[in-house]
């Protein structure tokens, strides 16, 4: 590769028509201050370059951070709505259990109501009937403890009772339908 040095060192050989040596050096001067100038730029550009490229490495870097985040991101949320749908799933059936529970409790619940209900009116009924038995047998002793009296009263005094018979005519009390 040329340097500027190497041209503004350079030294041409003299023929007989030549160049001029003054416009020679003056455009070799410049054209090694520009060959000087473009080869700081391609440094720096090369410095550039470097800078970027470690730059974009970075970045590549960063991304397969970033890609690799977002692949367990994903994962994770899979596994947490895989999770959701299971404890959902859970959730809904227990809730069925406990409805059935609950409405197999009120069945029975009702059953034992009903067989309350029913022996009840069982106990109701005979008790009724008890004590109509025990009102008839009360009231056929009163009608002869009744009967009894005014018997006993009437002969004893000599009497004859109402009506002029000697019949005594026993009290009767209505029957409690």
């Amino acid at each position: 590769m040329i340097t500027p040095a190497a041209i503004q060192r350079k030294e041409f050989a003299r023929g007989v028509r030549g160049y001029r040596e003054e416009e020679v050096d003056r455009f070799l001067d410049e054209m090694a201050a520009d060959l000087e100038a473009i080869l700081r730029e391609n440094e720096g550009l090369k410095e550039n370059a470097r800078s970027l490229a470690m730059e974009i490495e970075r970045y590549r870097s960063s991304e397969n951070s970033i890609l690799s985040t977002l692949e367990s991101a994903k994962a994770l949320m899979a596994d947490i709505s895989a999770s959701a749908e299971k404890r959902a799933e859970l959730l809904l059936k227990s809730a069925e259990l406990d409805a059935e529970r609950i409405r197999r409790e009120a069945r029975d619940s009702v059953e034992r109501m009903r067989d309350e209900s029913t022996a009840l009116s069982q106990r109701w009924e005979l008790f009724g009937a008890r004590f109509r038995n025990l009102l008839e047998s009360e009231l056929e002793r009163f009608d002869r403890s009744a009967a009894s009296i005014l018997f006993d009263e009437s002969y004893e005094k000599g009497k004859q009772p109402e009506g002029g018979n000697n019949t005594i005519r026993p009290f009767k009390a209505h029957k409690i339908p």
